[in-house]
């Protein structure tokens, strides 16, 4: 029997705890059906001027485009930055190049929180908005368009948003490459998509972990020390809110089905590409 060959999946990591994040999304992209290679990266623009941390060389490369050509498909990670205008990020350039070349290769695409933000204003010039208060709990989600990546989903579908800022929905419902596919309760995106193009923007960090959202809340009390009365507090999310004790994984069974449907669109994908190539 001829051995299968893995599915190569490359990771732009830009998260601010990197080794936690990189085993997140080793766990919801294990899939027993198809091997899967994962590489993940680290902007190198980002420490030009800094030696990079050596942890992170232990753990990830610098990006790399020519390797990047080789992927299946590619996933760039949320950050903890869009309070920033993107003209302010250092290594935006070097994400804008790794946008293109995803483009021009038809790579499938999948953009995680800011990664979506940038994306969709680097592709489509949606605007990115910043929100009165941060978006932080979970939440019941609501089904706006059919799409195979929200197979086995239903309306009130629970999923953790993490941010403080929010693209245009005007502007992506009036773009024809784009598609709204869920909202939470609230009217925040959770989910869109361009079908055409290979691109999924994820606004839901659904790659989370059960304490994920406890851990995100402590580095913040830690970054704004007095600030923390005023630090918006994960909703929905503790079994005892009070004592914010308890951290309940209610979107496990999301986290799964989203990724098992998105890992189905990379195998399709990465199957024509095959036969086109083969033929």
């Amino acid at each position: 029997m001829k051995k299968q060959e893995k599915v190569k999946i490359g990771i732009l990591n830009l998260m601010h705890n990197k080794e936690e994040s990189q085993q997140q999304f080793a766990k919801v992209l294990s899939n027993k059906a198809m091997p899967i290679e994962l590489t993940f990266y680290y902007p190198a623009t980002h420490y030009k001027k800094r030696p990079v941390p050596e942890k992170l060389q232990q753990i990830a490369r610098p990006l790399n485009l020519e390797e990047v050509k080789q992927q299946d498909a590619f996933i760039v990670s949320g950050a903890p930055i869009e309070k920033l205008d993107f003209r302010e990020i250092r290594y935006m350039p070097e994400v804008e190049e790794l946008l293109d070349v995803l483009e021009e290769n038809a790579i499938e695409q999948l953009y995680v929180c800011w990664g979506a933000m940038a994306a969709l204003n680097y592709f489509y010039r949606i605007q990115k908005n910043m929100m009165a208060a941060k978006v932080f709990g979970i939440y019941p989600n609501y089904i706006q368009a059919k799409s195979e990546l929200l197979q086995g989903a239903h309306d009130g579908f629970l999923a953790p948003h993490a941010r403080y800022a929010e693209m245009d929905h005007r502007q992506i419902a009036e773009h024809e490459a784009l598609t709204i596919l869920a909202s939470d309760v609230n009217g925040h995106l959770t989910l869109v998509e361009a079908a055409k193009a290979h691109q999924t923007f994820l606004f839901s960090h659904l790659e989370y972990d059960k304490d994920a959202l406890l851990k995100e809340y402590q580095r913040e009390v830690v970054a704004y020390p007095n600030s923390e009365q005023n630090l918006v507090k994960p909703k929905n999310y503790f079994k005892y809110p009070a004592k914010m004790e308890m951290p309940i994984f209610s979107w496990e069974e999301t986290q799964k089905g989203f990724y098992n449907n998105w890992l189905k669109k990379v195998f399709t994908s990465r199957s024509k590409n095959l036969l086109a190539y083969e033929s």
